[in-house]
């Protein structure tokens, strides 16, 4: 998935990254599913560069998006972005892309948006604490905040598709916004089984995301 210099017309895409950051995975992923080339920059978080200070003085964190000189940067917002100018027949020099990932429909993309959010604040936050926890009591504590949002996703993932009738992805038959958003923890999900010999998506008890899981590793 790693780039090399993007856009049609002279416009480039750099990406501001850190290998561990399920936030820049994600971008990675909808990048890739939208066929733009990319410049990817790994930054030292603890030496960061000028160039990330410059185009993220407030958060000064990664993944920043620089799309023809211009940053943008939050990865929700990042991946929204890239969905809105990566688009078939955008113009204006962008490459372009069929695959949408958020839903055309008013509704449906408003159930995307609250899923990814879900994702976000249920999953996402509680992982993070547990791998910056500074005991192992704490960290037990954390990841089983996580587990205890699994069931969530099942129902989300029920939601979203007909109960499996209309495929296996928050998007249906293709990946789309909320999977590319939970694509960014799937590698602490493979390693946290590793590390504990704990399935957090377990078939028996959320099978929907277990199957998710699988389907999702085939891309």
């Amino acid at each position: 998935m790693a780039g090399g210099r993007g856009g049609r017309g002279g416009e480039e895409v750099t990406l501001l990254g850190h290998w561990g950051s399920p936030y820049v995975i994600r971008i990675r992923l909808a990048l890739y599913l939208k066929g733009v080339p990319y410049t990817y920059v790994e930054e030292d978080l603890r030496s960061k560069s000028d160039l990330l200070l410059r185009s993220n003085p407030v958060h000064q964190s990664v993944p920043v998006l620089i799309h023809s000189g211009r940053p943008v940067y939050e990865s929700q917002v990042i991946l929204q972005y890239i969905d809105e100018v990566f688009v078939s027949g955008s113009g204006g020099g962008a490459t372009s892309s069929a695959v949408s990932l958020l839903p055309a429909e008013p509704h449906e993309r408003a159930v995307a948006r609250f899923w990814a959010a879900y994702v976000d604040d249920e999953i996402g936050a509680p992982w993070d604490k547990a791998f910056r926890a500074g005991t192992a009591r704490e960290r037990v504590e954390w990841i089983g905040k996580v587990a205890a949002a699994v069931p969530g996703l099942e129902r989300g993932l029920r939601e979203c598709t007909d109960g499996g009738r209309k495929g296996c992805f928050f998007g249906g038959a293709a990946v789309g916004f909320v999977d590319v958003v939970l694509g960014g923890v799937v590698p602490y999900v493979h390693a946290n089984e590793a590390v504990s010999g704990e399935r957090l998506f377990d078939g028996e008890k959320t099978p929907m995301p277990a199957a998710w899981l699988e389907r999702f590793g085939e891309h």
